[in-house]
């Protein structure tokens, strides 16, 4: 059965007959002084005033509601809308990502908690949230979200803190240590301009916390900003981080207890600026989605396929699929965070985005779609070896979908 089939009910997108709207009328003296450069959807997108803004941003009217959305809109995903928790709050779990827990049978959402106001440190600093600290929320059915707090909170009189609210937290992710019982959040710490480019490590006996915070550090000696952590098979663990000013990506093994990296590391996709790595393993190969590097505005995303995790690694092209051209070179307006493999359907998962609000970064929105795996790639590669031998990742815009049938939480 293919995966089309099994994801049923879709919506085409609406989108697709987007119309820019007409150009603000300006005098003839101040067009003549600055003339002014086309308005792209880019544009339009981070204009807080867009006259299309609801396409990006639709309003609170429009929430995903699991305790009031029953019937025949249950379980159906809006990428893009406000999604409520289950007390009918916004869910603030940015650039997080997803925990199965065997033992609770539970699904856990990591992400950055931003419910504070965005201003701008300083005039060329980016926008920004004071830290409040790694959001959780717990799940059965990857759809009804459960808020269990903050799980690791911001300091806040301890300036020399790495926690502190005038610093960074970005990326958290958490994994399972079945060795020692322990549950082990990695995230990137920075300052305020982005200097100190390292990574944190926190350690919890339970996954709803609390966390306690052990350090931060420049893995291998190198800048680390945006991140990810990976659990293989096996049971070993990898860190994969952008460095040298994001001009590349560096993966190594944790070392047994998932505390720190170890000695071994390794360049990949050297030069090609890619950021926000999300990995994820189908039939013993292993995927990568990443991102361009433009701050808040939306880019295009790359898949990247490998034998072995630590590569190399090629690139198979804009894995991104319906919509139109401006989607796709977009990721849908969103970058990528994070993808869930679907226990029970081989080769199908999830791929989480954020499409981020740099007017309101607490307004910032997630983009979950299908992902799958199947099909030949359709580029070559960027080394000489012609098509590769594995199969293509394809991302699916749907503006309403739901989970197949015949998943309904298989591994619960």
């Amino acid at each position: 059965m293919s995966h089309r089939i099994l994801l049923r009910e879709l919506e085409e997108v609406e989108e697709e007959n987007i119309q820019m709207p007409p150009p603000r009328k300006r005098s003839p003296r101040a067009a003549k002084r600055k003339p002014r450069r086309p308005t792209t959807l880019i544009d339009e997108f981070l204009d807080e005033s867009s006259q299309i803004r609801h396409v990006f941003f639709p309003t609170i009217k429009m929430a995903v509601d699991p305790m009031k959305d029953a019937g025949n809109d249950s379980f159906y995903y809006y990428p893009g809308r406000i999604w409520l928790d289950t007390e009918g709050n916004p869910i603030q779990a940015h650039g997080g990502g997803i925990l199965y827990d065997e033992r609770s049978r539970t699904y856990y959402w990591y992400g950055e908690y931003k419910d504070g106001p965005t201003y701008h440190a300083h005039k060329k600093g980016a926008a920004r949230v004071d830290v409040i600290g790694v959001g959780c929320y717990s799940s059965k059915d990857l759809w009804t979200w459960k808020n269990e707090g903050i799980v690791l909170a911001a300091e806040e009189r301890n300036e020399t803190h790495d926690l502190h609210k005038s610093n960074v937290l970005e990326r958290p992710k958490v994994i399972y240590n079945d060795r020692t019982g322990k549950y082990v959040m990695w995230m990137h710490i920075d300052d305020a301009n982005y200097t100190k480019a390292s990574v944190g490590v926190a350690v919890s006996d339970s996954p709803t916390g609390p966390f306690d915070y052990l350090y931060s550090k420049r893995p291998h000696g190198f800048e680390s900003r945006d991140m990810t952590i990976f659990k293989d098979d096996d049971g070993v663990a990898y860190l994969v981080y952008s460095s040298e000013d994001n001009s590349e990506l560096h993966i190594g093994p944790l070392d047994e207890n998932y505390l720190d990296v170890t000695d071994v590391a390794r360049r990949i996709l050297v030069g090609q600026h890619r950021e926000a790595p999300a990995l994820f393993k189908h039939e013993g190969t292993y995927y990568m989605i990443t991102s361009g590097c433009t701050g808040w505005a939306p880019n295009e995303a790359l898949a990247h396929a490998a034998e072995s995790i630590m590569g190399p690694w090629e690139t198979m092209g804009n894995p991104c699929i319906g919509g139109n051209k401006v989607f796709r070179l977009t990721t849908f307006f969103a970058q990528s965070t994070f993808v869930l493999p679907l226990p029970g359907l081989p080769g199908s998962f999830i791929f989480m985005a954020d499409r981020w609000n740099p007017a309101d970064l607490r307004d910032s929105r997630y983009v979950w779609l299908p992902l799958t795996v199947g099909g030949a790639a359709d580029q070559p590669l960027d080394y000489s070896f012609g098509f590769p031998l594995w199969s293509r990742v394809s991302i699916y815009w749907h503006k309403r979908w739901r989970l197949p049938a015949q998943w309904s939480g298989k591994k619960l």
